[in-house]
């Protein structure tokens, strides 16, 4: 795991392991005196980061990432799929008829699949038209994805207004009765802080994220390295702020 300071975002800690003894180690090594200087902290929202990070630094105001928070939304909403899909499939057959329509569906919800994910504004023409059939013939998956975009709104507001905005989305999510968004809104209250604090301040995981990418292009470049050491060396050369001196 790796740590990148959001300042100079430059890559400051790195060793192997993802876990919360492999953080306990980065605390260890940043010392009582600079841990107490941290203002604010972004992960994920897992347990093994947030409850070390709370025992370390106790001041520090922890921020969720907020492409994990709608990632819970599109997990959602591809259960909701899942069971139309095969509630499609499940159609009993009554002559060729029938048989054709249910291929259809499928069809025109496996269109749909993609268009879940995307963006509308980057629709083709023939998932608008899924979509269309999809909020026709579906409206629970056509909800569900409805939920899912508006919390994207959500994130994509921020500051004191979006506050309000997520208050709101509770409590769709709450009387929409779909059960998978009741859970999302459950898991949202739960870290309501953290993700409180990522609305307000505007601080994210995406940092990061680019650097994990940066070193997946490390490892790429150099054939995959048998020892992690040396890669953690490489990324610490390349994009932290070590600064090896040269013999000469």
């Amino acid at each position: 795991m790796g740590v990148v300071d959001h300042d100079t975002r430059r890559l400051v800690w790195a060793a192997p392991g993802r876990d919360r003894a492999t953080l306990d180690s980065f605390f260890e090594a940043l010392g009582p005196q600079r841990t107490a200087a941290l203002t604010h902290v972004t992960s994920d929202s897992a347990a093994w980061i947030a409850r070390p990070v709370a025992a370390h630094a106790p001041g520090a105001v922890h921020c969720a990432d907020p492409f994990h928070v709608v990632r819970w939304a599109g997990e959602a909403v591809n259960l909701v799929r899942r069971q139309v899909w095969n509630a499609v499939r499940r159609t009993p057959a009554h002559g060729g008829g029938a048989n054709k329509s249910a291929v259809g569906d499928g069809k025109t919800i496996n269109t749909g699949t993609w268009a879940l994910r995307k963006n509308p504004e980057d629709w083709t023409e023939n998932q608008a038209a899924a979509m269309h059939w999809i909020a026709i013939n579906h409206p629970r998956l056509h909800r569900a994805w409805r939920l899912k975009e508006a919390l994207r709104e959500v994130f994509r507001t921020g500051g004191p207004p979006s506050l309000g905005l997520l208050d709101r989305w509770l409590s769709w999510a709450r009387r929409a009765r779909i059960p998978e968004f009741v859970t999302v809104a459950r898991k949202i209250t739960t870290h309501r802080a953290a993700i409180n604090a990522s609305l307000t301040t505007g601080l994210s995981n995406g940092l990061t994220e680019s650097v994990n990418t940066k070193i997946r292009l490390i490892t790429r470049r150099g054939y995959g390295y048998r020892n992690v050491h040396a890669l953690i060396a490489l990324a610490q050369l390349s994009l932290g702020l070590h600064k090896p001196a040269l013999p000469t």
